[in-house]
């Protein structure tokens, strides 16, 4: 069953909890989906494990379009949510909603998320009234980084906190139907997610949080730059693909690979008589 802003919000009414990974291709998207994941995010995170930049303010509205279509080939079950990369929104409401509606008439996106709090609930509101669910993203927002000064544990103060916890009843009211919670404390989280009736999303915000999200490359052990103390490796991938590849190096060197199994074959007489 497809899974929609409906079923994300029964989830919330009825306690189950909701499942969230990045992709950024078809075959990826297609793994996710057929593992039973609630909802993929097309993350401008793809700036910096795809495309290998140092954060994701390089990212445009083509990469996220064209990674985006990608992954909504490959997700037939799953809701896709695609990012607003930088400067896609921030510059003016109407810039805001003819990028999201980019994003799903172009790359077919069930939603799309964008970050900030009550600056950006204008461009929410407008969005959402265009007909495009909107996730709202807040705490650590990468897009922010600079201003931040660092990836940095966000509302560790009274008034931080009160900040967060404003702004996420500002965009719930706005018309948002989730929120993503990144690098706060857990306890903060645990307030915002009772006390708003949209499903909040964790990633580094504890448990209490109505689900979770992590970057695939991260939880398998696939993105070794830099791995956050909120993620979890469920299994090492990449030492496996490494591996993987030495051995297919090392085969090509020593003539084992190709191998009879691997080859096509014709018969030789047609080859001999070839002029």
């Amino acid at each position: 069953m497809k899974n929609t802003v409906l079923t994300m919000q029964n989830s919330k009414k009825d306690g189950t909890k909701i499942s969230m990974l990045t992709a950024y291709d078809y075959s990826t998207a297609k793994l996710i989906d057929e593992a039973g994941i609630n909802a993929i995010l097309v993350g401008d995170s793809l700036g910096n494990v795809m495309l290998g930049y140092e954060n994701t303010l390089a990212v445009t509205m083509e990469d996220m379009i064209h990674h985006g279509a990608a992954v909504a080939r490959g997700a037939k079950n799953a809701m896709v949510v695609i990012d607003m990369p930088f400067m896609s929104y921030q510059t003016s409401v109407y810039d805001a909603v003819v990028n999201a509606g980019r994003l799903v008439k172009e790359a077919g996106a069930n939603a799309v998320k964008l970050e900030g709090g009550l600056e950006v609930c204008p461009q929410i509101t407008a969005i959402v009234n265009a007909g495009i669910p909107v996730m709202a993203h807040l705490g650590l927002t990468p897009q922010s980084i600079n201003a931040f000064g660092g990836f940095k544990v966000q509302g560790k103060t009274a008034e931080k906190a009160q900040k967060l916890l404003d702004d996420a009843r500002a965009v719930e009211k706005a018309g948002a139907f989730a929120l993503v919670l990144e690098c706060i404390p857990s306890k903060l989280a645990e307030r915002i997610t009772k006390e708003l009736t949209i499903p909040t999303i964790g990633i580094g915000a504890g448990s209490e949080c109505d689900g979770q999200v992590l970057v695939y490359q991260d939880m398998l052990g696939m993105f070794s730059d830099f791995t956050p103390k909120f993620v979890k490796k469920y299994t090492s991938v990449g030492e496996a693909m490494k591996e993987a590849f030495k051995a297919y190096h090392e085969e090509i060197n020593n003539g084992s690979f190709p191998c009879e199994e691997h080859t096509y074959y014709i018969d030789s007489k047609v080859v001999d008589g070839l002029k």
